[in-house]
């Protein structure tokens, strides 16, 4: 995780990019690098403030700052109106999530340790939750695509603001369950308790500064979006569910992986299906909240994405239900990931 500090130079480098008004390629690029450590640092403060809060509000505040780059980013490209990049990187970031981290969780894990083994019981009702999330997701799309688009009206927007409200009123009640009244079922290994290392005022300075910066970078990246796709010739669906998110989770990423690599697998499956739950649960119905504000986005996917989130999330299913772990399932899952960013550069 330290190495990602030394991408803090890209910052100055960024904003010197985007007064130059260089190549929008370049301020994708720097701003990009930018965001990277700023995230993990982020995630650094985020525990600290944890310790001295306690466990209950500590793992809340995890829940709502784990995915709060990712939040930041995709506002400020709701604000530019690129509707399609901002599902494309919610769609993207449980793909993510579910087959590339979980995935490689389980790879460089497997090859240190034969057999890997996590709690089952969180598991399940983790995939649940996701399972429940993906439907959510499929009602209004699978209506829409059915229906005759002439019949649709205005009063049908509210369709996703429902949808929304009632997935962010299932996230709250499962943030009640894992911290009232089944929290016995998460006292894992890694809740012993940690001495903190930055005091109580630095902590949330730091995070107040990284909060502000990656908004900053987050402006940058966004305004790049559109001129760096027609240079290279990308769709934005490609940038918003593979490029964005992997910028936006790299530090979450790289954490599981250590994790599964130091036999903390519980961990890296906590991060890996947790951080795809908040994404649908809490950052999505969030996102359709804040687009009021500006011009109402619908919660509706296009048929490959809802395609390729069902698929990850039946696949997580079957490859987490019996508690244990292996390379093979982590290659499989790799690959799945693999095929699935190949469909949509294409």
């Amino acid at each position: 995780m330290n190495f990602l500090k030394f991408f803090l130079i890209f910052i100055p480098i960024s904003i010197a990019a985007e007064f130059m008004k260089l190549n929008p390629i370049w301020i994708f690029i720097f701003s990009s690098l930018s965001i990277i450590p700023l995230a993990g640092i982020m995630g650094e403060a985020t525990e600290e403030i944890s310790i001295y809060s306690g466990p209950r509000i500590g793992g809340f505040l995890n829940a709502t700052f784990g995915n709060a780059t990712e939040l930041i980013i995709s506002f400020f490209a709701l604000k530019a109106g690129l509707f399609d990049v901002v599902k494309a990187s919610i769609a993207g970031s449980v793909i993510g999530n579910i087959l590339l981290v979980l995935g490689a969780s389980m790879l460089f894990g497997g090859l240190k340790y034969k057999v890997q083994k996590f709690n089952k019981k969180i598991v399940e009702v983790s995939s649940s939750m996701l399972l429940f999330a993906v439907i959510g997701l499929c009602i209004p799309a699978i209506f829409t695509h059915t229906v005759n688009k002439e019949l649709i009206t205005s009063k049908y927007e509210w369709l996703s603001i429902s949808v929304a409200l009632a997935m962010f009123i299932i996230y709250l009640l499962g943030l009640y369950f894992s911290f009232y009244t089944h929290k016995d079922l998460y006292g894992s290994e890694h809740g012993e308790s940690e001495k903190a290392k930055w005091s109580l005022k630095k902590s949330i300075l730091v995070l107040v500064l990284c909060t502000l910066a990656i908004a900053l970078e987050s402006e940058f990246l966004v305004g790049s979006v559109e001129p760096m796709t027609e240079t290279l010739k990308l769709s934005e669906f490609f940038v918003g569910i593979i490029i964005i998110p992997i910028i936006g989770n790299a530090a979450e990423h790289s954490t599981a992986i250590v994790m599964a690599m130091k036999n903390k697998m519980d961990v890296a499956v906590e991060i890996a299906i947790g951080s795809s739950l908040q994404i649908i649960l809490f950052v999505a119905p969030v996102l359709v909240f804040l687009s009021l504000l500006f011009k109402p986005m619908s919660i509706i996917f296009n048929e490959f994405e809802l395609v390729a989130l069902v698929v990850s999330v039946l696949i997580a299913n079957r490859v987490a239900s019996d508690g244990e772990s292996n390379w093979l399932e982590g290659i499989q899952l790799v690959a799945v990931y693999v095929i699935i960013a190949l469909g949509f550069f294409i």
